[in-house]
């Protein structure tokens, strides 16, 4: 199976002009999305909890955990983010993906539409 890479700007909530770009691994089996922490104190992105994750090996860590304002293309969304810390991938997360109205085609290895179902009346 192949890697994906995508390059998307990262930025505050309640200051969408600025942003990062950042080229995040796709890792549709991760739930959040990995910023470094410098990056995310930079854009003024401050953690509001922390999340437990175990690791590959077994052993547990905590992060730091806040919301990120997430851009590629003409697509816009919000999406809980991780602190990442040194030696932490920078993962783009399922959450961030669906902010985006996006998913990945695990075949072909290549990000498509999200059929959005609005339920009715």
């Amino acid at each position: 199976m192949g890697l994906t890479f995508l390059e998307i700007e990262v930025g505050n909530p309640t200051n969408p002009e600025v942003t990062e770009k950042i080229d995040f691994l796709i890792d549709s089996g991760a739930i959040y999305s990995v910023v470094p922490t410098p990056i995310l104190q930079k854009l003024g992105i401050k953690p509001f909890g922390e999340q437990e994750f175990r690791l590959a090996d077994g052993r547990k860590i905590i992060r730091k955990k806040g919301g990120a304002l997430f851009k590629y293309k003409n697509q816009i969304g919000v999406a809980d983010v991780i602190f990442g810390e040194e030696g932490d991938s920078m993962l783009l997360g399922a959450f961030t993906l669906e902010a985006l109205g996006l998913i990945l085609d695990p075949l072909r290895r290549e990000l498509k539409p999200l059929p959005m179902i609005l339920a009715g009346i």
